[in-house]
């Protein structure tokens, strides 16, 4: 019976000490970890309240956005914003991220649920090379657990870099929703004030005879520049905020054309435009050969300009829809 209860004895120390030994430790562990978290936070918030955009180097990007434990999540704006880089895109792009940034931080919504921060090439080399990145800009979002998925690569060509489409992205990724708001931008009503002043002056000018204002061929004019501008994408662009042009880093061919039948350039709009005002001017030549009271011999020279314009431009547009429809079976001339 002793010799049991010595043994029970023996048994129970043992179930002790090993407790002891392991669960000591484990919970020496765990304050630590929730110190260094407490840490990294602190400093992030403290350099959000310096400036919304945290700039991180290859050390603080592995420290503060690689690195466990995290329990908030990284939108990193990786860019090239040297002069010597000549990246027009990632100038612009750095202005709405700034926006948005800035919309957040001083949102009554702001919490230490995100951040925002940027790295350099030039500042942040190692960076790019651990992340297996040759172009830029581009977004990730890091998330609290976990690595990023595929979904965590903001789609830059697809979405356009405005303001508002990363703060839709955002909200997916993360469920913050950040109300983006711009600073006030007095552009728009002065030009229309400027506008509106110089009609009023032709009209008060031209007081005395009206008849210009039912002038047909002023009113088609407007109507169809309109039009172009519309049917070029201009309305796209100014939803969605696309790049002028997209350069390679690497080549440095610049692109004016997106491959995609989904995104275009601002670039892409302009030449559309163009396009289709050749194609239209053909069309109005064609039409004032046919109902002109000239002599046959303009009228033929009108007939053969417009048809030439026609075929050229639409040539042209159509090959613009063949790069961007890969398969379309369909060609006309150089096209």
């Amino acid at each position: 019976m002793a010799a049991r209860w010595w043994l029970w004895c023996v048994s129970a120390n043992m179930a002790v000490a090993l407790l002891l030994s392991y669960g000591v430790p484990s919970v020496s562990a765990q304050r630590k970890k929730e110190m260094v978290l407490s840490e990294k936070v602190s400093q992030l918030m403290e350099w959000t309240n310096k400036r919304p955009v945290i700039r991180m180097n290859g050390d603080k990007f592995r420290r503060l956005v690689k690195a466990p434990p995290r329990n908030y999540s990284v939108i990193v704006m990786f860019t090239a914003l040297q002069l010597h880089r000549q990246c027009v895109v990632c100038k612009q792009a750095d202005e709405e991220f700034q926006i948005l940034a800035n919309s957040w931080r001083y949102s009554s919504a702001f919490t230490n649920r995100i951040f925002f921060a940027m790295v350099d090439f030039d500042e942040g080399s190692d960076v790019f090379q651990m992340l297996n990145m040759n172009s830029a800009p581009t977004f990730i979002n890091f998330p609290a657990k976990g690595k990023p998925k595929r979904g965590d690569t903001y789609e830059l060509q697809v979405r356009g870099f405005s303001a508002e489409q990363i703060a839709r992205w955002i909200a997916d990724r993360t469920d913050v929703n950040i109300r983006v708001i711009r600073p006030p931008n007095y552009a728009g009503p002065l030009m229309l004030g400027l506008l509106l002043a110089v009609i009023g002056g032709l009209v008060y000018l031209r007081r005395s005879n009206m008849e210009f204002l039912f002038n047909k061929t002023g009113w088609a004019f407007a109507a169809l520049c309109f039009v172009l501008a519309m049917t070029s994408g201009q309305m796209w662009n100014h939803i969605r905020g696309p790049p002028y042009a997209h350069k390679n880093p690497h080549t440095g061919h610049v692109n004016y054309i997106h491959g995609s039948s989904q995104a275009q350039f601002v670039a892409e709009t302009h030449i559309v435009l163009l396009f289709n005002g050749g194609v239209t001017l053909g069309m109005v030549l064609l039409c004032e050969a046919a109902t002109s009271d000239m002599d046959i011999g303009k009228r033929k020279i009108m007939c053969v300009a417009g048809i030439g314009l026609v075929v050229l431009f639409f040539s042209w547009m159509l090959s613009i829809f063949r790069s961007k429809y890969h398969g379309y079976p369909y060609s006309f001339l150089m096209s």
